[in-house]
C-alpha cells in the first residue's frame, strides 16, 4: 500500500520517533492538531507499513554489554544453501544487533554487542562452527560518538 506523507504526518512521525510512549493528547498538542485526526493518521501510517513495531531502547552498558564489535566478513561461499544457513545463524544470535550485505571487498558487516572480549570470542567460535567463512575481521568500538534510531524526516 502506498501512502502520501504530508507535513502533518512528518510532524507526527518525528514525535513518535522521539518518544513513542507519549499520549495521543501530547502528540496532538505538539503538532497542532486534535486527538482523533492524529490517531487516524497514525493508524493509516501503520497500515501502510511506514510505522513498524514499537520497542524500548535499552542502555547496553547499564546491562553489562560493554563491548561493541563491528565484524567484517568475507566469504568464498555464495551458494543459496550457504547463504540460508549463514542468515539463519545471524538471526538466531541475539548478540548480532545489525547485519548488512555489502558491495565491495567485504561481503557482510555485523554490529555485535557483548559483555567483553571473551564473550566476543565465544560468539566468533560459535559462528565459525556453524558456517564456513573465508575471513573475519573484528573491530572494537572504542567510543560511540553517535547512535540514533531517528530517521531524517
Amino acid at each position: 500500500m502506498s501512502v502520501r506523507i504530508d507535513e502533518m504526518d512528518r510532524k507526527i512521525l518525528a514525535e513518535l520517533q522521539e518518544d513513542a510512549g507519549q499520549s495521543l493528547d501530547e502528540i496532538a498538542r505538539k503538532v497542532g492538531s486534535s486527538k482523533t485526526p492524529v490517531w487516524n493518521r497514525i493508524r493509516k501510517l501503520r497500515e501502510a507499513g511506514v510505522i513498524g513495531r514499537q520497542t524500548m531502547i535499552l542502555d547496553a552498558e547499564a546491562l553489562g554489554l560493554e563491548a561493541c564489535f563491528f565484524v567484517l566478513i568475507r566469504t568464498s561461499e555464495h551458494e543459496a544453501d550457504w547463504q540460508r544457513r549463514f542468515l539463519g545463524t545471524l538471526r538466531a544470535r541475539p548478540e548480532v544487533l545489525e547485519a548488512h550485505r555489502l558491495a565491495g571487498d567485504i561481503d557482510y558487516i555485523l554490529k555485535v554487542r557483548v559483555k567483553n572480549a571473551r564473550a566476543y570470542d565465544q560468539f566468533y567460535q560459535a559462528l565459525i562452527s556453524e558456517v564456513k567463512i573465508h575471513n573475519v575481521t573484528a573491530l572494537l568500538s572504542m567510543e560511540e560518538i553517535k547512535s540514533t534510531t531517528l530517521l531524517p524526516l
